[in-house]
């Protein structure tokens, strides 16, 4: 079968096709032929050397869709067949997250979707939208649940509240999607006009561009009458925490998902605990998480936004496009 597989060392010029043998499931596995996979910063981060001391070779990318070409024995939950999505954490089905849970994720320490087929846990996939594409559900395993989680199981966002998010990218845009699913009000901030009016498009109720506007917590106050945003999805980092903790309001929610301005920065404790503010890191999310947003996405017709496709063997061009930061929504490399 073929595959990508980062070899030798880190660096996207590191990033070579090979062929490999076709897995063959277990008792209690699934082979799943893979159709699509679709990148995120953090395959980014890892391929590049930066997001994790992993063992070479491996097989990058934590989020693909496919259909099961293949059951092992005992397996009953799924069938030959469905149309699926691998768990980006293989070992986190219900509940709070644990060291094991952690340790089970796709595209590195395990490898992951860039290759045509992957032998999981008949535990570790979860049938897809009926709606959406094969490339499409790609989008899901990270960059949705994680927004999915963050505003919705830990969030418990209600209509008429009010969310920011950060940019334009994957996580981003579906966070602006499952708020006005909910009935939120979205502010949005983008250092991009064109990017912007995009964002508008898809129901955005407020744009502010960052550049034009450096102090966009106060602008953030401004537009919510004083008030303060009810949850911002963070996924800026050490640049941006502080001027989300001064936009959130009295009781607010700030979602911590990334890191794309770095990891270590002063911060405003004072402004933390006057403000009452919960603070919260997300790390994707559990099974029984993507299998609720499955169902809210068919029932509101949610379509993921997709930016670009590539080709397998052109994964480095595609982690190159993301290194440019010109992506509005998500990459996806398409495989069949």
């Amino acid at each position: 079968m073929r595959a990508m597989r980062l070899e030798g060392a880190f660096g996207l010029e590191n990033l070579k096709p090979v062929t490999l043998d076709k897995p063959e499931p277990g008792p209690g596995q699934v082979l799943v032929k893979l159709k699509s996979a679709c990148i995120n910063y953090r395959d980014l981060a890892i391929v590049s050397g930066y997001g994790g001391n992993y063992p070479l070779p491996f097989v990058p990318l934590s989020d693909g869709a496919g259909e099961i070409e293949a059951v092992g024995a005992g397996v009953t939950r799924v069938s030959k067949g469905d149309r699926v999505a691998p768990l980006f954490f293989q070992g986190w089905q219900a509940g709070e997250p644990t060291p094991h849970s952690l340790a089970t994720s796709l595209g590195g320490p395990l490898d992951g979707c860039a290759e045509e087929y992957l032998c999981l846990s008949a535990e570790g996939v979860s049938k897809i939208p009926a709606r959406l594409s094969y490339e499409e559900a790609a989008c899901l395993p990270c960059a949705g649940l994680t927004a999915w989680r963050a505003l919705v199981s830990e969030g418990q966002i209600k209509a008429g509240d009010t969310v920011l998010v950060q940019g334009t990218g994957g996580v981003s845009i579906f966070a602006l999607q499952f708020a006005k699913a909910a009935g939120a009000e979205v502010i949005v901030t983008s250092s991009s006009d064109a990017k912007l009016e995009r964002a508008k498009a898809l129901g955005a109720d407020h744009l502010v561009n960052y550049k034009a506007t450096p102090d966009w917590a106060s602008e953030a106050r401004r537009l919510t009458g004083g008030r303060g945003v009810d949850h911002i999805v963070e996924v800026g980092g050490a640049e941006t925490l502080q001027q989300s903790i001064m936009a959130a309001r009295l009781g607010g929610r700030i979602a911590v998902i990334g890191l794309l301005s770095g990891l270590m920065k002063d911060v405003n404790v004072a402004a933390i605990f006057s403000q009452n503010l919960t603070i919260k890191g997300i790390t994707v999310g559990n099974r029984e998480q993507f299998d609720a947003m499955v169902r809210a996405i068919d029932r509101n017709a949610i379509k993921p936004v997709i930016d670009a496709h590539y080709g397998l063997e052109d994964l480095p061009d595609a982690l190159a496009h993301m290194q440019g930061a010109s992506h509005f929504g998500k990459i996806v490399i398409d495989i069949a």
